[in-house]
């Protein structure tokens, strides 16, 4: 699950939680939206984990073929 998916299970649940007024018999919807909410942001903090770990140091991936341009103009 990326960004995007962590973004809306956390909406849902956001809007389960405190924009839904109505019950269901055996079902706590509040729970239930507190549940999404905590795996919405469990997963983003996950993702972004991730994706520092991929992240290398410098901003250079190894192996990279460096390529330097220089112009001279005469004047």
């Amino acid at each position: 699950m990326g960004i995007g998916g962590c973004i809306i299970v956390f909406a849902v649940g956001a809007i389960l939680t405190f924009g839904v007024d109505w019950h269901m018999s055996g079902v706590n919807v509040d729970v239930v939206g507190v549940v999404l909410m905590a795996a919405g942001l469990l997963g983003l903090c996950a993702y972004v984990a991730v994706f520092r770990r991929r992240r290398y140091p410098g901003g250079r991936v190894p192996g990279e073929t460096i390529v330097e341009e220089r112009r001279s103009y005469d004047v």
